[in-house]
């Protein structure tokens, strides 16, 4: 389960690396474009992790009721489930498109890159409520033990993506003009408009879950927005730690922030790469509660970690044999590229802790841990990442301090779950 959901996973981060390599090579105006892409691809990630939280949830609940043996008991919850997201983002979406100079004026965006954030977000918001619907399709997939069409959707995204950006940023000779930022963002809608389609058709014709709303509201439905807000909450208090991280970066000039959108993309590829593992946790995890086969779950922690651990030594490998190369591929300014390699190794020593961070907030969201993991988020977020980064930059650490202040704020994130896994299910094993 865990090699296609590696797959899945990488394919969102390299669908943002890859517009980020593209445009950071454009060459009028490039390094502001850069910025641009940094700053929205921010934003709408947060609005993104933070609606789409209806994902986790319904994977839990239907992999609770899989292992249960209980599965046609709720098969009117998704479609009501993803009916109620798709109505989140519409109204999100209109909340925002409004007030694009605002939002990112707020985010120390001005001049050019304010013209290009504008820009570039006009387009790409329109994408928000085909995410959130790939993304419940995904969860409902996941749930049903099932990550190979998830892999199948986003290959087909990413490959899309891929291949549209080259032809709209740079443009055709004699056939299509290059449209530069503004291509990169048609790209990335038509790619998820093409998922949403891919999508729908797979969920009808591979799972007997039907897409009609009807009612009465499922039972269950109730369980499953609690589970939501938690992870609302939650994803809210992540995305302040991302914001503000982006925000300081574009406070220091251009330069930190092309650096930091570079570095913060590497971060993003290697969560989700690792976070293949947390998928298959989060799926058999629930299926294993819900079998209150615990002693398999305690078996199931232990390997996930193992292998976790060693996708992400490899990718300290990677990253510090090809650490030149690597800076090199997203942008040719030197003023740039200096400043990303001079905290780079900041990302490659924290990738083991974040392996153990990321595995076990998927184990703990197909185990129903949502409070849990909000509580978690909101002592790291701000506790600790708000006081250091602040401190960091009292102390003029710049990019040094805001990526010392997220590597901390993965360690405090990672060990409350390792704590907790191993205080609670230890008891349930030895009580079963």
């Amino acid at each position: 389960m865990a090699i296609p959901a590696t797959i899945a996973g990488i394919a969102e981060p390299i669908l943002s690396i890859t517009d980020t390599a593209i445009v950071g090579n454009i060459p009028i105006n490039g390094t502001a474009s850069l910025a641009a892409v940094g700053i929205v691809g921010s934003f709408l990630s947060m609005l993104i992790w933070v609606l789409g939280q209806t994902r986790n949830a319904i994977s839990a609940i239907v992999s609770q009721y899989l292992g249960a043996n209980k599965l046609s008991e709720i098969k009117s919850l998704p479609a009501q489930a993803i009916f109620l997201n798709i109505i989140l983002s519409i109204l999100v979406l209109f909340s925002t498109i409004f007030m694009i100079d605002e939002i990112f004026s707020l985010l120390n965006a001005s001049g050019k890159v304010l013209e290009y954030c504008v820009q570039y977000y006009a387009i790409r918001v329109w994408g928000f409520p085909l995410t959130l619907f790939v993304f419940a399709v995904m969860g409902i997939f996941g749930g049903l033990q099932n990550t190979y069409w998830p892999m199948l959707i986003a290959i087909v995204g990413a490959i899309l993506n891929i291949v549209l950006d080259f032809i709209l940023v740079y443009g055709i000779s004699n056939i299509i003009e290059p449209m530069y930022l503004e291509g990169a963002a048609w790209a990335s809608l038509i790619s998820q408009a093409v998922m949403a389609i891919l999508a729908f058709i797979l969920l009808l014709t591979k799972t007997d879950i039907s897409l009609k709303v009807y009612f009465p509201l499922h039972p269950e439905l109730k369980r499953l927005v609690g589970m939501s807000l938690n992870l609302f909450v939650r994803a809210l208090s992540l995305n302040v730690a991302l914001l503000l991280a982006v925000r300081e970066a574009t406070a220091l000039g251009n330069n930190y922030i092309g650096a930091h959108t570079i570095a913060i993309n590497l971060w993003l590829f290697s969560a989700f790469f690792i976070d293949g593992y947390a998928t298959a946790a989060n799926s058999m995890g629930g299926k294993l509660l819900g079998e209150k086969n615990y002693n398999q779950l305690w078996l199931l922690a232990k390997k996930v970690i193992l292998y976790g651990l060693v996708t992400a030594t490899v990718l300290m490998v990677l990253a510090t044999i090809f650490y030149k190369p690597i800076g090199l591929f997203f942008s040719k300014e030197t003023l740039v590229l200096e400043i990303f390699y001079s905290i780079f190794f900041i990302l490659i020593i924290g990738l083991p802790i974040n392996a153990i961070a990321f595995i076990f907030d998927g184990l703990f969201k197909g185990l129903g841990e949502m409070k849990y993991l909000r509580n978690v988020l909101l002592i790291a977020t701000f506790l600790i990442f708000i006081p250091v980064l602040y401190l960091g930059k009292i102390a003029n650490w710049n990019l040094y301090g805001i990526w010392f202040a997220l590597t901390l704020w993965m360690l405090i994130r990672g060990g409350s779950l390792v704590w907790k896994f191993n205080t609670k299910y230890k008891t349930l094993i030895k009580t079963s």
